[in-house]
C-alpha cells in the first residue's frame, strides 16, 4: 500500500520537473496549457477521491484498487504516446481519475487488514508515506528526466503501475463490503462543487485573484457547496455526512492536513528552479538535494503513536508547525548559503511532518466507522490535493509578483512584463544575472509568505486540537468516575 502510495503521489511533483522540456516540446503548449497539463491530474484526482473511497467500501476495496492501478497504467501510456495537447490532456485526467480509486483504498486496505492493535502504527507509517511520495517524485522525476525526455517519465509509470497490481492481487485479502448506496446526486455535487472550487485557486495566479473567471469559479463553488451540504443532510446514507465535521478533530485534522501539504508543495514548486537557478545545480542534483528532508520521515515515523500516547495530540501537533514554519523560514534565507544550512532547515521540515502526517492520519481514519474506511481516506487525500493547489497558487503568485517587482528597470517597462526567468532572458540575455538574483529574491519572499500561513494556521489547529483533547479527557474521566 506504500508503494501504491508513492506511486500516485509522487507523478504530483514530478510533473513540474519536466515543465522545462513541455514548454520546448514538439506539442508547442501555451502557457495556459501548459498549466493545465501540470493541474489536470490534480483536479480529477481531487474530484474524484471521495467518491473513489465510497466505491471501495461498496464494491470491493481491493478491487477498486486494481482497477485505479490499471487505469493510471492507461492513463500514462496515452500521456507518453501524446501526439498533441489534447491526448496528452486526456491522459493525464486519465491518470488522475486513476489515482482517486488507489489513494483512498490503501486507507480502507491497510485498516481492514491490520488487527486493531497494530493499524495506529500501519497507519502512521502510511501517513508518512504520503509525505514522501512527493520526494520520492522529486528524485525519481530528475533521474528519468536526466536520462530522457518528458515522455520517459510517463513511460517508466506504466509497468511500475501493473506491478503494483499485480502485486496487489496476489497478497492483498478481501474485506467485507458495505451495503450503502453511492448517493449520485451527492457525488455529482461534491464533484461539481471540487470543480469549481480548483478552477478558481489554479487560475487565481494565472489571470488575476479579481478576475471575472476566478470570481465566478468561486462563487459557482459557494453555491454548490450550500447545495450539496442540504442534499447530504436529506439522504439516508450520504457520501460524506456534513454534520461529521461537528467533531472537533475530524475538522481539525482535515485542516492539518491542508496546511502542512499547502507548506510542503509550495516548497516542492519552488525547491527545484531555486537550486537551479540560485546555486546552479542540475535537474538530478536538485532532485537528489532535497534528500535531507526524508529522514526523520524514515526514521521516526514508527515511534510517533506511542509519542502521541506520552505527550498528547497538542503537544505532537505544536513542535511539528513551529518545526515546519521555522524551517520554511530559514531556507528563505539559505539560498546563497552552503549546502549544509539548507540541508539542516529541510530536516527541521522533515521532523514537523514525520510528527504530524502519522498523527493527523490516525485521527482522520478513527473519526469514521471502519466499513466506510475508503471515505475515510478520500477525505485524507482531498484535503491534501486543495492543499498542494493552494500551496502551488498562493506561493507562484507571491513568487511571481515579487519577482516582476525586482526585475531590473528596463524589462519592468516591457509589454507584457516577463513573468518567468525564461521570458526575462530572452528579452534582456546581459542581464542575466539580476533577473537571477530577482527570481531569488521573489523565491525568497514566498517561502517567507508560507511560513507566516503555515504559523498562523498551525495556531489555530493547535488550539482547536487541545481544545478538542481537554473535551475528550474530561469525557473519559466522567465515564471512569461514572
Amino acid at each position: 500500500m506504500c508503494a501504491c502510495t508513492i506511486l500516485v503521489v509522487s507523478l504530483i511533483a514530478a510533473i513540474n520537473l519536466a515543465v522545462p522540456q513541455l514548454a520546448t516540446s514538439e506539442l508547442h503548449p501555451s502557457s495556459s496549457e501548459l498549466l493545465w497539463i501540470v493541474d489536470a491530474y490534480i483536479v480529477v484526482f481531487a474530484c474524484l477521491v471521495i467518491p473513489g473511497g465510497a466505491a471501495g467500501d461498496r464494491f470491493g476495496r481491493k478491487g477498486v484498487l486494481i482497477v485505479g492501478l490499471i487505469t493510471f497504467a492507461a492513463g500514462a501510456a496515452i500521456s507518453a504516446a501524446s501526439v498533441n495537447v489534447a491526448s496528452l490532456l486526456l491522459g493525464r485526467a486519465i491518470t488522475g481519475a486513476g489515482a482517486a480509486l488507489v489513494l483512498p483504498n490503501c486507507v480502507g486496505v491497510l485498516v481492514h487488514s491490520s488487527p486493531p492493535k497494530q493499524r495506529s502504527r500501519s497507519l502512521a507509517i502510511w501517513g508518512v508515506m504520503t509525505g514522501m511520495g512527493g520526494l520520492v517524485g522529486n528524485i525519481g522525476g530528475a533521474a528519468l528526466l536526466t536520462i530522457g525526455s518528458w515522455r520517459t517519465l510517463f513511460v517508466a509509470i506504466v509497468p511500475i503501475s501493473l506491478l503494483c497490481a499485480l502485486w496487489t492481487a496476489l497478497v492483498v485479502r478481501r474485506s467485507s463490503r458495505s451495503p450503502r448506496s453511492l448517493d449520485p446526486a451527492g457525488t455529482v455535487l461534491l464533484i461539481t462543487t471540487t470543480i469549481s472550487l480548483l478552477i478558481g485557486i489554479i487560475e487565481g495566479p494565472e489571470v488575476g485573484w479579481n478576475s471575472y473567471v476566478v470570481i465566478v469559479a468561486f462563487a459557482v463553488s459557494a453555491v454548490l457547496g450550500v447545495a450539496w451540504v442540504m442534499v447530504e443532510l436529506r439522504v439516508r446514507h450520504p457520501l460524506l455526512d456534513p454534520r461529521l465535521f461537528r467533531i472537533p478533530m475530524l475538522s481539525t485534522a482535515s485542516i492539518g492536513m491542508l496546511v502542512m501539504f499547502f507548506g510542503s508543495f509550495g516548497l516542492f514548486y519552488l525547491n527545484a528552479s531555486l537550486l537551479q537557478y540560485g546555486r546552479g545545480y542540475s535537474v538530478l542534483k536538485a532532485g537528489l538535494a532535497i534528500m535531507p528532508m526524508t529522514v526523520p520521515m524514515l526514521l521516526g515515523a514508527r515511534f510517533v503513536p506511542d509519542m502521541v500516547r506520552r505527550i498528547g495530540i497538542f503537544t505532537t501537533l505544536s513542535v511539528a508547525f513551529l518545526a515546519i514554519s521555522i524551517g520554511l523560514f530559514g531556507l528563505s534565507y539559505a539560498a546563497t548559503q552552503p549546502y549544509l544550512a539548507y540541508a539542516a532547515w529541510l530536516v527541521l521540515i522533515g521532523i514537523g511532518f514525520a510528527l504530524a502526517l502519522p498523527c493527523l492520519t490516525a485521527e482522520l481514519t478513527a473519526a469514521l466507522p471502519t466499513e466506510q474506511a475508503g471515505v475515510a481516506g478520500g477525505l485524507q487525500s482531498a484535503t491534501r490535493e486543495f492543499g498542494s493547489a493552494l500551496g502551488v497558487a498562493i506561493v507562484g503568485t507571491v513568487l511571481t509578483q515579487s519577482f516582476t517587482r525586482h526585475l531590473p528597470t528596463s524589462l519592468q517597462h516591457a509589454d507584457p512584463i516577463p513573468r518567468t526567468v525564461a521570458e526575462a532572458v530572452a528579452a534582456a540575455t546581459a542581464q542575466q544575472i539580476d533577473i537571477i538574483n530577482s527570481f531569488t529574491t521573489g523565491a525568497e519572499s514566498a517561502l517567507q509568505v508560507a511560513s507566516i500561513i503555515t504559523f498562523i494556521a498551525g495556531v489555530f489547529v493547535v488550539a482547536v486540537a487541545f481544545q478538542a483533547s481537554r473535551r475528550r479527557r474530561e469525557q473519559s474521566s466522567t465515564a471512569a468516575n461514572g
